[in-house]
């Protein structure tokens, strides 16, 4: 019996530990993309333009996947019509709405605004939640208190980043002829691209909620991955008119823009819906959620080095106002979690707060894959 609970407590490890891992280096190879995609859009890539072919060609790649595992797999679920619809929505939501939006933002203004404004991921997963009745708001509740005002904090802090810039913390001065000046930002509409990049992100909370719903339903990772990305992709394709009339900006030129998609095809549409959706179907969306304070760092570390911007005043106070509205949303959430151990553990039917088993409830309901 000893045997079995020791191999039963390193199974317990193993499925904390492997998500955590899965999600820091996710989270890395997003901002390497954004860095690339940024830099990429400097050389004249318009933003659609990179969301279709990286999205393609994951698609491509995702494709023999898909066809061997159908021939491998013969007790696979039926793909419904209700199922079919879901994934197009995933596609109109994870790809369509949220990526040429992000994309456009980014255009504008930078990878650092973008994985800023990504902190709102999970105050504004929480208030989709509890719209989805995934989560459970009860002003009793010391966690529940804790997540809303997070999240408000977290909307404060968005505002500061977006709307004041500031005074110059760390400016980097290029010579005429240095190559990183190429890959400099260019001067942008700041705010419009954080107002972009926010909207952008809503629709990514919304298919945050949406995406581990149907990973829950219908388990087929690969059906539901390979079936968002190709209607994702399709609605980008129909969408492409309306902001990309020039033929000529859909030659892809060597260097910058090829690098950006094949690392966008991998990474993203490849590697990083794969993980998400797994992470997502074990752990649930706010454990996804808690990785963007992290992407931060990694982003003005690239974007500094290589793509010369500049950090300012206002984006680090607004990026620590973020990070603090973050981390008590996650106060809240981890709470919630001690408490359900507490209960399930000792089996006790009186909590230390009331009206607090509710939202345990929800977060039981939540993990259960």
């Amino acid at each position: 019996m000893t045997t079995t609970m020791r191999r039963g407590d390193a199974w317990s490890w193993m499925d904390d530990v492997v998500p955590f891992v899965a999600m820091l280096t996710i989270t890395s190879l997003d901002m390497v993309v954004l860095n690339f995609s940024k830099a990429a859009m400097n050389d004249g890539m318009g933003s659609i333009v990179f969301v279709i072919y990286h999205n393609a060609l994951g698609t491509l790649i995702l494709l023999p996947f898909f066809i061997f595992y159908i021939v491998r797999k013969a007790d696979r679920p039926p793909l419904t019509f209700r199922i079919l619809f879901r994934f197009f929505i995933l596609g109109l939501f994870g790809i369509c709405l949220f990526q040429v939006l992000v994309y456009l933002g980014i255009g504008y203004s930078s990878p650092t605004m973008a994985s800023a404004i990504w902190n709102l991921g999970p105050g504004v997963t929480f208030l989709v939640a509890v719209i989805f009745r995934m989560e459970k708001l009860d002003i009793r509740s010391s966690s529940s208190v804790a997540k809303l005002l997070g999240t408000m904090i977290t909307i404060l802090g968005a505002m500061v980043f977006i709307f004041y810039q500031g005074p110059y913390i760390f400016h980097r001065i290029h010579s005429s002829d240095s190559p990183t000046l190429l890959l400099s930002s260019q001067p942008s509409k700041w705010v419009l691209g954080g107002l972009i990049i926010t909207t952008g992100g809503v629709f990514g909370c919304m298919w945050i909620i949406l995406q581990t719903a149907t990973a829950r339903e219908y388990p087929d990772q690969q059906a539901l991955v390979f079936f968002f990305c190709l209607f994702g992709t399709l609605q980008c394709i129909a969408l492409s008119p309306l902001l990309e009339q020039n033929r000529s900006a859909w030659v892809l030129q060597p260097g910058n823009g090829v690098t950006a998609v094949v690392l966008g095809a991998v990474c993203s549409t490849v590697v990083h819906n794969n993980v998400v959706t797994w992470c997502l179907r074990k752990k649930g969306p706010l454990f996804v959620a808690m990785f963007s304070p992290l992407s931060i760092v990694i982003s003005v570390i690239m974007g500094v080095t290589f793509l010369g911007d500049s950090l300012y005043l206002g984006s680090a106070i607004g990026a620590t106002i973020i990070a603090s509205g973050f981390y008590t949303v996650i106060w809240g959430q981890t709470k919630e979690k001690n408490m359900l151990m507490v209960v399930t553990g000792n089996d006790l039917d009186v909590l230390d707060e009331p009206g607090s088993s509710d939202p345990l409830l929800s977060i039981r309901n939540e993990q259960e894959c």
